[in-house]
Parts: C-alpha cells; sequence; structure tokens
C-alpha cells in the first residue's frame, strides 16, 4: 500500500443546525479507484462536496483532509481554488445541468483551460482538439462549434470528462457519472473513464449508489449509511463476504439490474395467465423532427406493440431510439405522422399537423404517464395532497369526493398519508415518485405509463418501486407500459418487451425468451453491456 493522495480522517459536516456526516474517513492512492456507495441521502456527495471546500459558507466542517500532504480545509481559499480543476477533476451526475447552455462545448473546454493558466488561444484549441478526440468524440473540429442541447446525454458526459482532465489532474471525482444513461452509453463512459486513468496514472473517486456498476471499476469500496461509514476494503471483501445487512441489502437491490451473464433473466414478477384483450395497441405509429439544416429525421417508423390488462410490457433501447416519444404520444402529449392507438376500446387520432391530440376526456382519463423526475413534475409550491388531487378537479369530481380519493390513490401506492400535508421538497426522491404514482392513479386508468420512472433513484428505492409497480398490475390489473434503458429491471419486472433498435424494433416478445436467447445482435450488444456482479475476475 502506498501513501494516500487524497486522505480524509474524522470529516464531520453540518447543514442548518443538523449534522449530516459524522467521523467520515476513506484514502485513496495514485492510480487506484475508490468507491463510495450509498443511498440517496447517505451522505457520499455530501461529504467530497465538503472535503473539497464546494458546500461553501452554509456548511460547518471539521476534520482534516489531506491532499499531496496539505490540509485542505485549512488552506487558504485562493490555494483552494487553485488546486479544483487543475490538479482535482470533477464529473457530476447531470452535464446538461453543468454545462451552459448558450456557449459552444469548445468555448467552455477553453475556459476551463484558460482560468487555469494555459496561455495562448492557438495552443487552446490545438488542446481542446486533442481532449476531444481523447474523450472518443469524432470530429473535433466540428464538434468545437456545437452547443451542449446538440449532443446526446452520452456525448455531454464526455465533454464534461474532457473539461475534468484537461489540465491532467491528479485525482478525478465522478459522482454518480453513469446514472441516467442507457447500459450501452454507461459501459463506454466506464471503459473510457478506466482507460483515461490508466493512461493518466490518475486517482479516482468513484460515487454511485449501484454496485453492480461499482464492480466493474473500482479497488476498493466505502460504504456510506446516514452519515456514517458502515465497512470499507477491498472490492472482492465487500462484495463476497460483506460485513454490514445494509451492504447485503444495497447488493441485494444492484442484482436487480445485474443479468448474471449474458443469457440470463429473471422471470416476470406476475405469472403467466390466459391472456385478455389487449388494452391499449399502437398500430403503424410513426413519428419524425426536422433538425436544424437537414430533413426529417425519422425516429419511429412503422411500430406496433399492445398491452394486456395487469400487464407490464417493457419498452428498451438506447438513448435516442425512440422510446419516451412513443410513451408521449401514447399519453397525449404528443402527436405522431401516421398510425393509430385503441385505448380501453376506443380509437383515437394521433397525427395532427400541429400541437397536442384532442384527445377524448376518456382517454385522458384511461392512460396515465409518470415521469423520470418527480421533483421536476411536481410543483414545489403546491402539498403532494393537492397535486394528487389536481387531475380529479380538472375532471370535475366532486369536491367531498376528492379528499377520500386521494387517501385512496395514496394507499396504492403506498404513500403514508401523513405526507399528503408536506412539499416536494420535504419528501425523499422515493417518496415523491410515490406521490407522482398516486397522482397518476387517483383517475383510475387502465395503462400507466412510465417513462424511466426509476433511473433517478436509488436501488433499493428502485426495487421498493418496481415491487410496487407488479402488485399494480397483480392485483389492480392496471396495464404498464414501462419505458427503460435498464434491462436488469425490466428482466425482473415486464412479462413482455419490445426491443427498439436504430432501424425500428429490433425483437419483441416473452421478457425470458428475448433475453434468454436474443435473436437481434443488436440486442444481444444491449445485454453485453448489463453490468454483472459476478463477470469481474478477482
Amino acid at each position: 500500500m502506498g501513501e494516500p493522495l487524497l486522505e480524509v480522517t474524522d470529516l464531520e459536516v453540518t447543514l442548518g443546525g443538523r449534522r449530516v456526516v459524522e467521523s467520515v474517513r476513506f484514502a485513496v492512492e495514485p492510480g487506484r479507484t475508490l468507491a463510495i456507495v450509498g443511498e440517496s441521502g447517505s451522505g457520499k456527495s455530501v461529504s467530497l462536496l465538503a472535503a473539497t471546500r464546494l458546500l461553501g459558507g452554509r456548511a460547518q466542517v471539521r476534520g482534516r483532509v489531506r491532499f499531496r500532504g496539505r490540509d485542505l480545509l485549512a488552506a487558504a481559499d485562493r490555494e483552494v481554488r487553485q488546486l479544483l480543476g487543475r490538479d482535482i477533476g470533477f464529473v457530476f451526475q447531470d452535464p446538461q445541468s453543468n454545462l451552459h447552455p448558450f456557449k459552444t462545448i469548445g468555448r467552455q473546454i477553453d475556459e476551463a483551460l484558460r482560468v487555469h493558466g494555459v496561455r495562448g488561444r492557438a495552443a487552446r484549441r490545438e488542446r481542446v482538439h486533442e481532449l476531444l478526440d481523447e474523450v472518443g468524440i469524432a470530429d473535433p473540429e466540428h464538434a468545437y462549434r456545437h452547443y451542449p442541447a446538440e449532443f446526446s446525454g452520452g456525448m455531454r458526459q464526455r465533454v464534461m470528462i474532457a473539461m475534468a482532465i484537461a489540465c491532467s489532474p491528479a485525482l478525478l471525482i465522478a459522482d454518480e457519472p453513469t446514472t441516467a444513461l442507457d447500459a450501452s452509453v454507461q459501459a463506454d463512459i466506464l471503459a473510457l473513464l478506466a482507460r483515461l486513468q490508466r493512461d493518466h496514472d490518475m486517482a479516482m473517486v468513484f460515487v454511485s449508489h449501484d454496485l453492480a456498476v461499482v464492480h466493474q471499476i473500482a479497488d476498493t469500496v466505502t460504504v456510506v449509511r446516514s452519515g456514517r461509514v458502515v465497512e470499507s476494503g477491498p472490492v472482492q471483501q465487500i462484495y463476497r463476504r460483506p460485513e454490514s445487512a445494509y451492504t447485503r441489502r444495497l447488493l441485494a437491490a444492484s442484482r436487480l439490474h445485474s443479468l448474471a451473464d449474458a443469457g440470463e433473466a429473471r422471470p416476470a414478477l406476475r405469472p403467466a395467465a390466459a391472456e385478455p384483450e389487449p388494452v391499449l395497441t399502437v398500430r403503424g405509429l410513426r413519428k419524425s423532427y426536422r433538425a436544424r439544416g437537414r430533413r426529417r429525421r425519422v425516429v419511429i417508423d412503422g411500430l406496433d406493440l399492445s398491452v394486456r390488462r395487469g400487464e407490464i410490457v417493457g419498452l428498451v433501447g438506447e438513448s435516442g431510439s425512440g422510446k419516451s416519444t412513443v410513451g408521449r404520444i401514447v399519453a397525449g402529449l404528443a402527436y405522431a405522422d401516421a398510425g393509430e392507438i385503441t385505448l380501453a376500446g376506443t380509437r383515437y387520432p394521433t397525427a395532427v399537423s400541429d400541437g397536442v391530440p384532442p384527445l377524448p376526456a376518456a382517454a385522458r382519463r384511461a392512460v396515465q404517464l409518470v415521469f423520470q423526475d418527480p421533483y421536476a413534475s411536481l410543483n414545489p409550491r403546491r402539498r403532494v395532497g393537492d397535486s394528487i388531487a389536481e387531475p380529479l378537479r380538472i375532471q370535475r369530481v366532486p369536491e367531498p369526493d376528492i379528499a377520500e380519493r386521494v387517501r385512496t390513490a395514496a394507499a396504492r401506492a403506498a404513500l403514508p398519508a401523513e405526507l399528503l400535508g408536506r412539499f416536494p421538497a420535504e419528501l425523499s426522491g422515493g417518496q415523491r415518485q410515490r406521490v407522482a404514482i398516486a397522482r397518476a392513479l387517483v383517475l383510475e386508468p387502465e395503462v400507466i405509463v412510465a417513462d424511466e420512472a426509476l433511473s433517478s433513484l436509488d436501488v433499493t428505492t428502485q426495487a421498493e418501486i418496481v415491487e410496487l409497480f407488479a402488485g399494480l398490475a397483480r392485483e389492480q390489473g392496471t396495464g404498464l407500459l414501462f419505458i427503460s434503458h435498464d434491462l436488469g429491471v425490466v428482466a425482473a419486472i415486464a412479462d413482455r418487451v419490445v426491443v427498439l433498435g436504430p432501424d425500428g424494433v429490433a425483437e419483441s416478445g416473452r421478457t425470458a425468451e428475448v433475453f434468454a436467447d436474443p435473436r437481434s445482435p443488436y440486442t444481444r450488444r444491449l445485454l453485453a453491456a448489463v453490468p454483472r456482479i459476478e463477470a469481474r475476475a478477482s
């Protein structure tokens, strides 16, 4: 064991008079990767932000944080600012929020170089091209002039990585860098980070809630819960002989995302039964968009799918495959170029020249949508009980009936009644998603479209929501169109699966059969990218 590059000892963080981190300690050596894992709110990100002085004056931070022998907590502000970005690089979870929407990619990387003393515009431009090429962005000269909105999520994350390594830092801190990415892009980013670490001999601290992902990249693991370290040690020790019941629970939840081998899939949670008539049928769906300065780009062409009562149908594919677009069209939030949708026996138009399709009121009630980010889809100034009641008021349900229906919907979503009077900011991520599900349930829909409804949640909360959705299908007979990039979750929950590839539907069928013996090379590639806890050699 060498001398640590970063060593954190007895770290304590107090926010708003409440201690959120207590006696946390961890260390990482040059060229090695430390993973810090835990559920949302466990204190893993707060610990790193406090250790690097990024929490600002709102936090009281005590302890010792030594980087290359210097105590960061005792250093002057100017010295810390020089270290951050130059010697310590950061990659955050959401590149969309951390990239300036009105500045080109090239200009933003150029600024990172200029701030840290790289002189000469021509030299910086050449370095930007080198960085874009190093992180796998084709045609750096062309990409230099693009804006973040013109890049996919995976490409934006590559840009963030280019900015983080621009000054060849000794330490890279990656905070949930792959959480919102599909499996193949996630695998690419993990491989990129591992290659860059090897090429630059960087130390890396990798923050995640998913032990299946961490297993692919970490040398040592520190498990954090409620602001305290539960256990730490070499990666194989943690995975093979976890000491803490909490770590074992995280491992069990992470295996929800991890297929043991390329051909294995979990059976659906709902047993097969006689096939009822579809409650939702989509035929010949086509959708295109006009790209800037180009011809229209077709994202969906001739899609057919159906969902039966009490059935969960997974719709999977990489980012840009059109799966979320399908969900929005089915829910009546976007129009199609062609095709027809039949919902609960009523056919409604999907193709209009402009705006949102004029769905019949019955169709609006019969299909409801649960979005990816419950915090963004809930009014922060409205109590959650009122948010659940809002669809009923729009449908002119008599006020005396609303309170009882809200309580019933909350109970079906396993949302405690005492939370109905709170605001979204007072709830955890899992609780907020239960509010979103209760709001979808309050109109007693025939079909729920869940659009990446788990991707912003930690793995243990995801497991709870998976059980909730499975129960709704099994006990209430609700049909569920489950849109996700996470094939492990789809394998655990879906009865049937439709795989959207670059050329349309790659294949479809019973989930266990498709995942056990995929016919399409595209499906095989998606399955190969799923993190596998058991796949890494010691």
